[in-house]
């Protein structure tokens, strides 16, 4: 046959390029729906969360009264924050009062949820409400009450130690005696919220271990000690790392107890109070952002020490 005969080869159909576009536009056009329903957050968010953030940094590099215009000072106020005397007193007494408060919360929490985990125990879920409504009560009525536990002249608690005999204690004057006070309130709010914490760990422990544990004739403290303990590292881990970040922001328990300037000889100026006077009290505005930026540091800075601590163990 001749070659000339052969009938030509028919090339394949270009395919349109508007055919992945358009698919494109079809899948984006089903996805809107849930692409709305989400962004309400994003929007909330970038507005009440991401603008702030940045205009703290912008701001913690101005300095600014919150009338007048702002003026560059670059890291000035950074470096005045090292040096600060009063920012380092209030790092030391949010250190301590975080120590008074985290260790016996922690201690007592794991307790509670472990009696709370006994099958003897009736009506779990009375004490779990009563556990937990002193997390959702309002801290300035918390502050309140603790005030007049803690009065100097006709606080409870003195009433309680002249009636012993003993004599009266100034807690609201002296340095410990305003950290107790402060620790006392943050553990009264929020023991009953680890413990019911705990007590889901607990929970999700496999009870055959338990059940191999009391085969083998191990007691109550023993399992607690070999089994729960050592289970509930994760869930530890969590607790610590989670109240350092609320530790380190105690504000509304110092300032409704002892005011703005937290107590004679600033023994109850926190951090976050103390961001609170530069920048809503003496109008420093800048420099409270500063302030803000440089807890951040720290928060991260003992969230990892935590987190290394608690990996080694």
């Amino acid at each position: 046959m001749n070659v000339m005969s052969r009938p030509p080869v028919m090339a394949p159909p270009p395919v349109p390029v508007s055919a992945p576009r358009s698919r494109r536009k079809s899948e984006l056009l089903r996805s809107l729906p849930l692409y709305l329903s989400v962004a309400p957050f994003f929007v909330l968010f970038a507005i009440f969360g991401l603008f702030p953030l940045a205009f703290s940094l912008y701001l913690s590099f101005q300095k600014w009264d919150g009338i007048g215009p702002m003026r560059f000072v670059g890291w000035n106020q950074f470096a005045y924050l090292l040096t600060d005397s009063y920012f380092w007193q209030a790092i030391v007494n949010t250190l301590e009062i975080w120590l008074l408060a985290t260790f016996p919360m922690i201690c007592i929490s794991v307790v509670l949820a472990f009696l709370l985990s006994s099958p003897l125990v009736k009506a779990r879920g009375l004490y779990q409400i009563a556990f937990f409504l002193p997390h959702i009560t309002s801290i300035v009525a918390i502050a309140l009450v603790f005030g007049s536990l803690f009065s100097n002249q006709f606080g409870l608690l003195n009433a309680l130690l002249t009636a012993l005999g003993l004599g009266r204690v100034a807690w609201l004057s002296q340095p410990w005696g305003m950290k107790c006070a402060i620790a006392a309130m943050i553990l009264w709010r929020t023991i009953g919220y680890h413990a019911l914490i705990f007590l889901a760990g607990i929970q999700s422990i496999p009870s055959t271990l338990y059940e191999a544990a009391r085969i083998d004739g191990a007691g109550s403290r023993q399992i607690f000690l070999s089994i729960t303990l050592p289970l509930l590292r994760p869930v530890m881990l969590f607790t610590v790392i989670t109240s350092t970040i609320s530790g380190m922001q105690v504000f509304t328990e110092p300032q409704v107890l002892l005011g703005n300037d937290g107590g004679p000889g600033r023994e109850g100026m926190t951090i976050v109070l103390y961001l609170y006077q530069q920048a809503f009290g003496s109008y420093h505005f800048g420099y409270g952002a500063a302030i803000g930026w440089g807890l951040f540091v720290l928060i991260a800075l003992f969230s990892l020490l935590n987190w290394l601590l608690f990996q080694r163990s």
